[in-house]
């Protein structure tokens, strides 16, 4: 099939008007895209977008450990146009987490988004910083546990959270940073002790500014940390409740846009009405984009990733194509599956979404098929 008339999103992050060819589930050159021709009537015509840090939507949560509930998620989220998912877990019982992990690796696919991995967020977490997570499952950083869960879901852990002032924590780095991408979140970490992490070989941090300390003049504790290691990569909530739009131009003035992923941090009420739902097995209260504990305490979010990438362009100033960038290529190159997704390159699969002007979906494309 070629798509001809369409402003084709380049690894070079800017846009060119031109066609996109696929075939056999992946981008090919104009020559071997058949004789199918469509007309793109002058769409943006973007990879699908990465979500590596989600918990749910339309009622179900990654959590669940259901393989229903993750083919549900799946087609949700391809229906919005992202077309591979890394969910994350919560700091629960170790044996639901055994269960999620098993349920993940059992897990063969199908219609919707690509299950490419998961985001291990929690239990190695700061109680003084849990934010949604449940206090009585905190734990220090645990080697086997790890392993055994990684083991269990067939290696498909990406990331996993850590809050690097508990103890052991250096520790666990050294040992997994080679499986696995590190992560700081949820802490009370100050700038010295970040920054050793980081030398350790953390190289990431879980939504940025949200369940750590502010950053402060004298006191730049993680955000500042993370800033001054050019390797380090940091994750923003762009849904307009987590984080003030100043505070999100500023993060990209700090960090350059190249360092920069743009994740949902969804729970189960995305793409539902406002009511009572869960996450981690505690309540959470909807209203509009904002779900919360019954404390106030922001419990995730209630928007998908493109309804973020376009708070982000519409209503944050960010340019599109950075944005675009730090939905795709960013989050597929830091959970290692650049070479397969995350740009419209011919020999990968063919993941693909069609924006019109105002950034609304008319099409989504996952390994070359279209989707409801």
């Amino acid at each position: 099939m070629i798509i001809k008339n369409v402003q084709v999103f380049g690894e070079d992050k800017t846009f060119t008007l031109g066609e996109i060819a696929m075939s056999g589930g992946k981008f090919v050159s104009s020559e071997e895209g058949g004789s199918e021709v469509m007309d793109g009537k002058g769409c943006f015509a973007i990879p699908g977008l990465v979500d590596i840090h989600f918990h749910g939507c339309v009622g179900d949560d990654f959590c669940d450990a259901s393989l229903d509930a993750i083919r549900h998620m799946a087609e949700y989220e391809a229906s919005i146009g992202v077309t591979s998912i890394c969910p994350a877990t919560m700091t629960l019982a170790e044996e639901e987490l055994h269960k999620i992990m098993k349920t993940a690796a059992a897990y063969e696919g199908g219609n919707g988004a690509k299950l490419v991995g998961i985001n291990m967020e929690g239990p190695f977490i700061s109680e003084k910083k849990k934010g949604a997570q449940a206090a009585e499952h905190i734990r220090n950083c645990d080697l086997a546990l790890f392993e055994q869960l990684q083991k269990e879901s067939g290696g498909l852990v990406k990331l996993v959270d850590i809050a690097p002032e508990n103890d052991g924590a250096m520790e666990f780095i050294e040992a997994v940073k080679e499986d696995v991408v590190v992560s700081i979140a949820h802490t009370t970490a100050d700038y010295d002790t970040a920054s050793k992490a980081l030398e350790k070989g953390a190289s990431h941090v879980t939504h940025l500014y949200n369940a750590m300390l502010p950053l402060n003049h004298r006191d730049p504790g993680v955000i500042g940390a993370a800033r001054d290691d050019e390797d380090c990569h940091v994750e923003l909530i762009c849904d307009g409740v987590h984080i003030h739009p100043s505070v999100v131009r500023a993060t990209f003035a700090m960090f350059g846009a190249e360092r920069v992923i743009l994740i949902s941090d969804s729970m189960r009420a995305t793409g539902l009405t406002d009511g009572e739902y869960t996450l981690g097995g505690q309540d959470v209260f909807v209203k509009g984009p904002k779900a919360t504990l019954a404390d106030g305490t922001i419990a995730g979010s209630a928007t998908d990733l493109m309804g973020c990438l376009r708070v982000a362009v519409q209503q944050m100033e960010i340019p599109l194509e950075d944005a675009i960038a730090c939905a795709t290529m960013n989050p597929a190159k830091e959970i290692g599956i650049y070479d397969a997704c995350g740009s419209i390159t011919p020999g990968k699969a063919a993941d693909l979404v069609l924006l019109d002007k105002d950034l609304n979906v008319t099409a989504v494309y996952v390994n070359g098929r279209k989707q409801a």
